[in-house]
């Protein structure tokens, strides 16, 4: 499907659709009109001193102009449509509203849906998937719907399925440990993300362009469209934060001191607070998968594959039990020096389960075991375990597996 849109005009003007009018746009090769929705402004150039006037270069720019205005039109069309067949209910339903699934198999290019999701994997909840791209009241992504109740912030949702569901992933801390847990979530999310967001939207802003999920003749254009509007507000909050004040280099040194830190506090335990899985592994796994899988060839990754392998180790061994259909090359776990050929090996795309439950995936003859009270069975594919001393050990050695040692 091809089309365009142009707007002219000799004098100053602003033209304006309201909310309940359209913009009929004729199609070539096809006669049917297709109508946008929403509010479109153009705003004229200015004429100073009859420079510009009656030159073939202000007809350039209004015909640029308008091309511009017609791809934020149909991007904001592509974002806000509703991609379901059906409207979903959250009557007794989870409806997760998150971002599209990126090209690279990565579950989301965002460290916050990526937590939630993997949340309600881990406290065993189903699910329904919502990629709408409509953000909440608030102007918030991730949030949820239960019972036609929304909420919206990472730990917001937390605390609101915590309150209608009765799940707590911390039951089983101690007051100290849930005390270090919070501290170690607002190091992740208060200071870490902000440099995670600076490697993906400014610094490799190309790369992460091309995981955008988008198709159509003017893919390539709004992929452009985005990744700059990211990277300008990405550049204004870090600014704001007082983060972005800082250089290149020094925004790196910050990532690496809070990298090594979580790599200090991990050491050899299977998950952050030991033996005992909790919503903190989620939080740091939804920004540690970041650097993982989606920033080949950057320091992040040169860190987490190379002197800090025990949070590569940690990061495998949650994609393996909550994320079963999430496919990785054997040699993308492991960072070789060779940028291209970390990413030479591109991962399917990664299967929409739609409505998810963990309990779905299990062998049947581990399902039937799996009691109300969210047990594990033994050897389930959810206790599938990464350089543990586990079963698990033995299959990965099956895979040619290199050597993952703390």
């Amino acid at each position: 499907m091809h089309w365009a849109a142009g707007f002219a005009s000799s004098q100053p003007c602003v033209v304006e659709l309201g909310r309940n009018h359209s913009l009929p746009l004729g199609l070539c090769g096809s006669e049917q009109q297709q109508s946008l929705y929403g509010y479109i402004i153009t705003f004229p150039l200015q004429d100073y001193g009859g420079i510009m006037s009656d030159s073939w270069w202000k007809k350039t720019l209004y015909i640029t102009g308008g091309a511009l205005l017609a791809a934020a039109a149909y991007l904001l069309h592509e974002l806000l449509a509703i991609r379901k067949e059906q409207q979903l209910d959250s009557k007794d339903a989870i409806i997760l509203h998150q971002f599209s699934r990126p090209k690279n198999g990565v579950p989301s290019l965002s460290p916050f849906c990526l937590k939630i999701e993997t949340y309600l994997r881990m406290a065993d909840l189903p699910y329904q998937n919502y990629f709408d791209g409509k953000l909440s009241p608030q102007g918030k992504m991730p949030w949820v719907e239960y019972n036609h109740e929304q909420a919206s912030g990472s730990e917001f949702i937390v605390d609101f399925l915590e309150e209608k569901l009765g799940v707590n992933l911390n039951k089983n801390l101690t007051p100290q440990e849930r005390a270090v847990s919070r501290a170690i979530t607002k190091m992740v999310e208060e200071h870490l993300y902000w440099t995670i967001a600076y490697c993906q939207w400014v610094d490799n802003l190309e790369e992460t362009q091309k995981l955008l999920a988008m198709s159509g003749p003017l893919s390539d254009t709004l992929k452009w469209l985005l990744g700059h509007l990211n990277r300008g507000m990405v550049r204004r909050e870090m600014y704001g934060h007082g983060i972005g004040r800082f250089s290149k280099e020094e925004v790196y040194a910050l990532m690496e001191k809070d990298m090594r830190t979580l790599a200090t506090l991990l050491g050899d335990k299977k998950y952050f607070m030991g033996s005992k899985m909790s919503a903190l592994d989620a939080t740091v796994f939804g920004h540690l998968a970041q650097a993982m899988w989606t920033l080949p060839g950057t320091r992040p990754e040169q860190l987490i594959k190379g002197e800090l392998i025990n949070l590569a180790m940690f990061c495998e061994r949650m994609r393996r039990r909550f994320w079963p259909e999430w496919f990785v090359e054997v040699e993308d776990l492991y960072y070789d020096g060779d940028s291209e050929s970390s990413g030479a090996g591109s991962p399917t795309g990664l299967l929409d389960f739609g409505l998810f439950s963990r309990t779905d995936t299990l062998e049947d003859s581990d399902a039937s075991n799996h009691s109300a009270g969210h047990t594990h069975t033994p050897n389930s594919l959810f206790d599938s375990d990464v350089g543990t001393g586990s079963d698990n050990e033995s299959n990965l050695k099956e895979e040619q597996m290199p050597s993952l040692e703390v």
